[in-house]
């Protein structure tokens, strides 16, 4: 939940009684926190925006927080009134009850948003809906009596589904103020001519409805609807035409909507504003990428309406302009300097708070080169193949303060930056010849690799041979940057330490792996190798630029330490422990300055929510050892649900709570702009919606309830990290040269197989002596 928005537990028992204790607590805190300085706590104006009023943009929640909570329900909009601009409104999409009742109800066939199936199996229906045939269970078959057995659940499924088990009531429009005080009401009509034809008033209800509640705003994808009651509304509610995604023709008009869009004029006469899917405004090519913009905003602006765009969720796949990043996306359509919508309605309202409050106007964009650090992970790798030369130019370009190298090492004793040392990860070798080559070497990994040490230099600079994107998020069929999938060039260390030396940076990281492996296998001392490389390159003379050594073998660091060298050490701790030990910590000091941790070492979770924080940073930030994290991800799912898809609310939370030394970062770009962001420093007048995250607070929640089949598994213990863990042996002697031992052919092949690997291999290299020969 959000910082110290919660009161208590959130709630006591369970079933309804329970969630409207929540209720009661959420929204007394949310009013604690709200009252005496909307100021300061709303939206942070530029000096002005491109809207028809030149006021900030309207964050329209839909359905309330319908990201986290199912949607309208009572928590959603109560946990949107604590997470959000003050003077977001409250979207409802209004459905009737065969007795007249309006209600609540994202869509108008209750199924998918509902328990209504299993608690009328047998009253399915099938009605035509803008002009198609469709079945299922219909507010028009129900009288709201028989409606409170009926409870609200997560209407997408990829979303968790814990809080269905709260049991939500459906509200009825007038529990509205009720949830929130004095709430921007947004009704939404989808559907009045079909509760018409099915003896039901939509118009009078809402007239009606208008004497008793103050509602702020109308919309409709039916002109004709907003023309029966334009002359009936005050001057404090403003009427919006809504155009569909994907219907094609206004029911009340037969007009097509697209001729509709081209009459802006005459729906003036009607409505003050528009609501359009975002994608009438960017459109986006077959394979995700952003089109230029149509002219729409501009167009509504100059015929005096407003223009809202629709469709915003954090927890979809957007045009892969946006880098995964929802916050950039709300950017593109409230400040990109040409145009700027007049609101977003969206599932998160978080984040768009978010993007119109802190990043319309950014600070100063000279990186500071303070803390947090940005560290690259493989340069900008979010955006291109791991440790090119395109992904050092966009970490530098992104404002990384630091950007990385993971050294590998070519059968020619060259030095090269990779992320793995098997090629299999980071290129296309599988479709090259030296495919043959591969092999299984237990002493780096259990499966086939084609190593780097199996080629030389020229072989991996062949043009037969390109750099593969990484996808570590694919088994949710989510990839990065197609486009680029096979671009960039790779980079010698020599070349890796040029690059470095005149770029704005606050240094380097160099990352040694598999040191031992290389000496006893290989005959290769990385160690030397790297002191000499960073000796030429001039990087021993000089203060300008922070050189950092990282290892998760303490050997390699320990040699370092014993040859006095003035570089940073930083050790990378093992996955997953939640604790140190007093003489792993003292073991630790003896030979790094610094640590790397991992994320799933900082919280315990389960089921994506986390449970609590470990002592793990505490234990070592209390033993002065600068800690830098890892890996930070813009894609929605490898945030906890805590974080609500959001790669800035965690990002947030890592500074202002943990206060960590330094970010790892797949995507530069995004630290470096939250960073600049205009509400640092606010301290006491911090928007909610830049606040921290009370982290843990959403299971105790589920907790609190005490439902079964709710809460999420308990978590095991952590291990903790001992000084045996720490200790390794001593660096090893170098081998003479030699070829690798220990290679077996890849598991499942037999030995003619491997046989026919060698023969291959053979006449490749026959080959090659009778070309040069030639």
């Amino acid at each position: 939940m959000r910082g110290s928005r919660v009161c208590g537990d959130g709630g006591g028992g369970g079933g309804r009684g329970g969630t409207a204790a929540f209720l009661a607590a959420v929204v007394l805190c949310g009013l604690m926190l709200l009252t005496g300085g909307a100021d300061a706590q709303g939206i942070q104006p530029p000096s002005s925006y491109k809207t028809l009023s030149g006021d900030a943009p309207l964050v329209i929640a839909k359905g309330g927080f319908s990201g986290v909570f199912p949607g309208s329900s009572q928590d959603a909009y109560a946990f949107a009134a604590l997470a959000s601009a003050p003077d977001t409104s409250w979207w409802c999409d209004v459905q009737l009850t065969k007795d007249g009742v309006g209600i609540c109800l994202g869509n108008i066939d209750m199924r998918n948003s509902t328990t209504i199936a299993g608690i009328y199996p047998a009253r399915k229906n099938t009605y035509v809906v803008d002009g198609a045939s469709k079945a299922g269970w219909f507010s028009v078959d129900f009288n709201m009596s028989e409606l409170l057995n009926v409870s609200l659940t997560q209407s997408i499924w990829s979303r968790s589904d814990k809080f269905d088990y709260y049991q939500y009531p459906i509200l009825s429009v007038t529990d509205l103020p009720l949830v929130v005080k004095h709430p921007s009401i947004w009704l939404n009509v989808q559907h009045a001519i079909f509760y018409r034809q099915h003896g039901l008033n939509m118009r009078s209800y809402m007239l009606s409805l208008l004497k008793r509640v103050s509602v702020n705003y109308i919309s409709s994808p039916e002109l004709g609807f907003l023309q029966s009651i334009s002359q009936r509304v005050s001057s404090k509610t403003k009427l919006v035409y809504s155009f569909p995604d994907k219907i094609t023709s206004d029911p009340s008009t037969n007009q097509t909507y697209s001729s509709m869009l081209s009459n802006l004029t005459f729906i003036k006469t009607v409505a003050s504003g528009i609501i359009v899917p975002k994608s009438y405004i960017w459109q986006v090519s077959n394979d995700n990428y952003l089109l230029p913009p149509k002219s729409i905003v501009q167009d509504a602006h100059k015929a005096g309406l407003e223009i809202y765009a629709s469709d915003f969720a954090n927890d979809r796949i957007i045009p892969y302009n946006y880098s995964y990043d929802p916050l950039q996306e709300y950017l593109s359509f409230v400040s990109n300097g040409d145009f700027a919508v007049d609101g977003v309605l969206t599932e998160f309202p978080i984040t768009a708070s978010e993007a119109i409050g802190c990043f319309t106007q950014l600070n100063a964009s000279k990186a500071d080169h303070g803390k947090p650090l940005i560290i690259s992970h493989n340069g900008a790798s979010g955006d291109y193949p791991d440790c090119t030369d395109l992904a050092y130019q966009n970490a530098i370009k992104d404002g990384a303060d630091i950007i990385d190298c993971t050294l590998q090492v070519t059968s020619d004793g060259v030095l090269i930056c990779m992320s793995s040392i098997n090629l299999l990860d980071t290129t296309n070798v599988q479709m090259t010849s030296f495919s043959t080559l591969a092999s299984v070497i237990p002493a780096i990994r259990p499966t086939t690799g084609v190593f780097t040490f199996n080629l030389t230099w020229n072989n991996i600079n062949d043009s037969a041979l390109t750099p593969k994107m990484s996808s570590p998020w694919s088994n949710y069929y989510l990839v990065r940057n197609p486009r680029y999938t096979n671009k960039g060039k790779f980079l010698k260390f020599t070349d890796f330490l040029e690059y470095g030396k005149d770029k704005d940076l606050y240094g380097i990281m160099v990352i040694i792996e598999n040191a031992a492996f290389m000496a006893e296998s290989l005959g290769f001392d990385i160690i030397e190798s790297v002191t000499t490389a960073l000796s030429d390159a001039g990087y021993d003379n000089q203060t300008a630029k922070e050189v950092m050594i990282q290892s998760e073998d303490s050997a390699v660091l320990v040699k370092f330490k014993q040859q006095k060298t003035q570089y940073k050490l930083v050790y990378t701790l093992p996955q997953g422990i939640g604790d140190v030990s007093n003489s792993s910590l003292a073991d630790v000091k003896e030979f790094a300055h610094a640590v790397v941790v991992d994320k799933s070492s900082v919280f315990a979770q389960s089921l994506h929510f986390i449970i609590k924080q470990t002592n793990l940073l505490k234990d070592l930030q209390s033993a002065g050892l600068a800690v830098y994290a890892q890996v930070f991800s813009n894609e929605f799912v490898s945030q906890p649900w805590d974080f609500f898809s959001d790669a800035t609310v965690e990002i947030n939370s890592y500074v202002q709570t943990l206060k960590v030394d330094g970010l790892i970062t797949d995507f530069p770009k995004t630290v470096r702009r939250y960073k600049r962001n205009s509400c640092t420093g606010l301290g006491d007048n911090t928007p909610v919606y830049m606040q921290t995250v009370n982290v843990g607070d959403l299971a105790k929640l589920i907790k609190s309830q005490g439902v079964a089949g709710a809460q999420p598994p308990a978590v095991a213990p952590m291990p903790v990290l001992n000084a045996s863990s720490v200790e390794q042996p001593a660096f090893p002697p170098v081998a003479p040269k030699g070829s690798p031992p220990g290679a077996s052919p890849p598991p499942g092949s037999s030995p003619s197989d491997a046989y026919a690997a060698a023969v291959c291999t053979w006449i490749l290299l026959v080959a090659a002596c009778v070309a040069l020969l030639i």
